[in-house]
């Protein structure tokens, strides 16, 4: 039976919230979305894609390396030289051999400069390099 007198007088009995399972709710949704959020990994510059009738939607593109129309290629958002994109692609496969390359480039970029990424990755062991393009409207 409840005792009045005591509960006017706050000598009742004391509530307490627990915060403990709390703060580990807090931290199992946030382990939670952290694991569950895909990361997209871009080239690190805006370039405008060619048009192509056959282009594909890619599952796997693990390396990202992207050529602007003045020849300049870039690597995880950094403007790199040519010469170390081998070095650069061959510590990727290292981690994970299966990984594609995926170049980038600009519709307005030299033949040259696209050729020349392609060759550097092809001497650093990638074996499914593919160019990035934009599938035409009719397709």
């Amino acid at each position: 039976m409840i005792n009045v007198r005591r509960t006017i007088r706050g000598g009742g009995d004391k509530v307490d919230i627990n915060m403990g399972p709390l703060v580990d709710m807090v931290f199992l949704l946030l382990i939670f979305f952290v694991v569950t959020t895909s990361f997209v990994k871009e080239a690190g510059i805006d370039v405008q894609r060619s048009t192509a009738a056959t282009a594909e939607v890619k599952e796997r593109g693990n390396v990202m390396i992207g050529v602007s129309p003045e020849g300049d290629v870039y690597f995880d958002g950094k403007k790199v030289d040519v010469r170390s994109v081998r070095g650069l692609v061959q510590r990727v496969l290292a981690e994970d051999p299966e990984s594609g390359v995926v170049i980038v480039a600009d519709k307005e970029s030299e033949t040259g400069s696209v050729v020349g990424v392609m060759d550097q990755c092809r001497l650093a062991g990638a074996k499914n390099i593919s160019l990035a393009a934009k599938q035409e409207a009719g397709s």
